[in-house]
């Protein structure tokens, strides 16, 4: 409606670049006013931000960070969210003042982002093999008095470690990898290697053996809440059988750290858990609505993007592949709705019925016009779209553009984007 009366132009208004709604050459009346006072401020920000660009609903992510974290304490467990979901600095400080017991990183560039911010306490998942990488860590993690875990599955991986331990004059505590169903890294809860290379770590010089930790992340090919919910049961039912014979040794297993924020969001029984690792619930996205752990009103990033072009089946979109990732759904598993699900600006709760972003280019998507939604996104329309996979959407984008719920913006630093070495 108000493209057919009014032209929107800028003024900068405290140093502030705001829409203003000005008469067309149409006959309107002759009066000049602001959008702030014909929309919410929210709605007014939008429209003023430039496109595409990921957008961050401020309250959504405390809440999504104050429910896990009261997860958590329910369980009587510790949270040491992954924060490869987010790669932000401010984000990471959220979750430790709201109660978390350290972070958890899958790379080694990027833990260095979050040493160097003072974050006290990190497990850096992934197994480790080469001693240029361990040093520049190591080094880092020593000068900043920063307590790091470290994960372990083979025999090659106790060596380097111990290896940099003597090196950098350390004792450094490690993990065992367990593999709970994945099958990717990490030894079988029932095998021979479970026992020995804890026993392994334990008995090399400049190691700690402090515990199993494992990631269920076949998770994300369930369909449903309950599917989610037996992936759960059966991680615990491992991580306790590779607990029970480790024990049976007479080694301690101090520590069980399990997660992945479907399992953690379908159950409350962790089993022999001592801690989650929960990462994407800071977002969540379409997969967690999908599995019916969330709902979209619960979703923390969207994508903001704008209609360039219109045709018989499509509205075109200014983001691609480029911007919401070609991901169909975590770990290679799809949900089944394209590539992302849009809504109107009006539709802040993201209640009604979202149009599909059925098809994606580098740089341009497609989204499906449908007649029966009752919304047909004009030229030039703003839309919000849920993306499939937050990860990494997050990891191809710059800056977050965050809001509070009076539409006051900041941008936040994706501080370790793109760190994948």
């Amino acid at each position: 409606m108000w493209n057919s009366l009014y032209e929107f132009v800028r003024v900068d208004r405290n140093r502030e670049l705001l829409p203003i709604v000005r008469p067309s050459s149409r006959g309107c009346p002759n009066i000049l006013f602001s959008l702030e006072n014909i929309m919410p401020d929210l709605k007014r920000t939008l429209l003023a931000a430039d496109t595409p660009r990921l957008v961050l609903d401020r309250s959504r992510l405390a809440a999504n960070i104050r429910n896990m974290q009261a997860r958590a304490e329910a369980a009587g467990v510790a949270l040491r969210p992954h924060i490869k979901t987010h790669k932000c600095v401010e984000i990471a400080i959220m979750q430790l003042e709201a109660g978390a017991a350290g972070v958890t990183t899958a790379k080694v560039d990027e833990a260095l982002v979050f040493i160097k911010a003072g974050i006290p306490s990190l497990t850096l998942a992934y197994p480790l093999l080469r001693a240029k990488k361990l040093d520049r860590l190591l080094k880092a993690a020593k000068k900043r008095s920063t307590g790091m875990r470290f994960v372990a599955d083979s025999e090659a991986g106790v060596k380097a470690l111990s290896a940099a331990a003597k090196r950098r004059t350390m004792e450094l505590r490690v993990l065992l990898k367990i593999d709970v169903g994945l099958h990717r890294c990490g030894v079988a809860p029932d095998s021979a290697d479970a026992v020995e290379l804890a026993k392994l770590i334990a008995s090399t010089p400049g190691l700690r053996f402090t515990g199993i930790l494992s990631h269920a992340g076949q998770v994300y090919s369930a369909t449903n809440a309950a599917e989610a919910e037996a992936v759960a049961q059966e991680e615990a039912h491992c991580m306790a059988l590779a607990k029970e014979r480790i024990e049976a040794t007479g080694l301690p297993v101090r520590e069980v750290s399990v997660g992945a924020t479907p399992t953690v969001l379908a159950t409350k029984d962790f089993g022999p858990a001592t801690e989650i690792r929960p990462g994407n619930y800071v977002f969540l996205d379409s997969t967690c609505v999908r599995l019916g752990l969330a709902q979209y009103r619960d979703v923390a990033l969207t994508v903001l993007a704008s209609v360039v072009s219109k045709n018989d089946t499509y509205c075109i979109l200014d983001c691609g592949s480029k911007t919401l990732s070609s991901d169909m759904g975590a770990h290679g598993g799809s949900n089944g709705h394209g590539f992302g699900q849009a809504w109107s600006l009006d539709d802040r709760d993201m209640a009604g019925q979202p149009l599909v972003v059925e098809k994606l280019s580098e740089e341009h998507g497609f989204l499906r016009r449908d007649p029966d939604s009752g919304w047909d996104p004009d030229l030039g329309e703003r839309v919000r779209i849920v993306p499939n996979h937050s990860c990494p959407v997050a990891n191809l984008a710059v800056k977050y553009l965050v809001l509070n719920e009076k539409g006051k913006s900041r941008k936040w630093s994706v501080a370790a984007r793109a760190l994948v070495r």
